[in-house]
């Protein structure tokens, strides 16, 4: 969870024209901000790479809505919804707001924000499952009306989330879901919001860009496969055949690692009908290369063995 409300700001890297190999990334200004939030360990890198003034830091928001905006433009879609799961002060929600609005302005693709929480801070602790240890009823209280005059077009959606999540399609009719932020703490409430994930196919894309927030820890919250958010990742997992979440290997593959690229998962909707649609470079050849100093062989026609 977040702590004290400060308002950031962002100025995100000019679009980039290019030709040749990689124009489809530059031409949509995707290619150095990709990079750059791939590769990130430090704070300093980060603003760095990315001319970002970013005081609450939160990198792994910026590459969630940054990836999930880019695969919604390749796929043809007009408008997706970021989505925030445990608001508490709403630090996270203002940030939220000011990165979409800076990429939506960048792709020229439209992102709706929604943030769930009861509003009341953490409920009663359910079981073992979520860690009361750790947590207690009241934590990450939210002063509302003072959330609410900070916030400019996101939406919160307040109340139990075993409520919420089965109305919120029905209520507010949002765009196909590109990434969401889990920042939920307890085994039981992750599960009802990844409950979500199983409406109609058409409210998310094929591949949703998810971040959790209590999957590390410390020395005192020591989650663990079998309680927490670990845990119901897990479950989802088992109950779903051909919906999962998926580590992104990717991040994690390539030094320098920082930690926040180890709580990257990727929703992959297999049955998704845009799951198999092309995105990729439409160029990717391995022509084979000749060696320096000499000349390929003339083919010779008419010799025999």
């Amino acid at each position: 969870m977040t702590g004290k409300l400060r308002r950031p700001s962002f100025r995100l890297p000019p679009i980039i024209s290019a030709s040749g190999p990689g124009i489809a990334q530059a031409s949509l200004g995707l290619a150095p901000i990709g990079r750059a939030i791939q590769q990130l360990a430090s704070k300093s890198r980060y603003r760095a790479a990315n001319h970002v003034e970013d005081p609450d830091h939160r990198p792994h928001y910026a590459y969630c809505v940054q990836q999930s905006a880019r695969l919604a433009k390749r796929l043809g879609y007009p408008r997706i919804s970021v989505i925030e799961f445990g608001v508490a002060g709403g630090q996270g929600l203002i940030t939220l707001e000011h990165l979409c609005s800076a990429i939506s302005r960048r792709l020229g693709i439209e992102i709706e924000v929604y943030g769930f929480d009861t509003g009341t801070g953490l409920p009663e602790p359910k079981d073992y499952r979520d860690l009361p240890y750790h947590w207690r009823p009241g934590f990450y209280a939210m002063d509302i009306p003072a959330l609410r005059a900070r916030l400019s077009y996101a939406q919160l959606v307040l109340g139990n989330l075993s409520d919420t999540a089965g109305a919120f399609f029905a209520e507010f009719s949002p765009a196909p879901i590109g990434a969401a932020i889990f920042d939920l703490d307890f085994y039981s409430s992750t599960v009802d919001a990844l409950k979500l994930f199983e409406g109609p196919r058409g409210s998310r894309l094929p591949r949703v860009f998810c971040y959790f927030d209590d999957i590390i820890g410390g020395d005192i919250e020591l989650y663990n496969d079998f309680t927490g958010e670990r845990l119901a990742i897990a479950e989802f997992n088992a109950g779903h055949e051909r919906i999962k979440l998926s580590p992104a290997y990717h991040l994690i593959a390539v030094p320098p690692v920082a930690e926040w690229h180890h709580q990257i998962y990727i929703l992959h909707d297999f049955q998704h009908p845009d799951y198999g649609t092309f995105v990729s470079d439409p160029d990717q050849q391995l022509p084979l290369r000749h060696r320096p100093g000499r000349r390929p062989r003339p083919e010779i026609s008419g010799r025999t063995p």
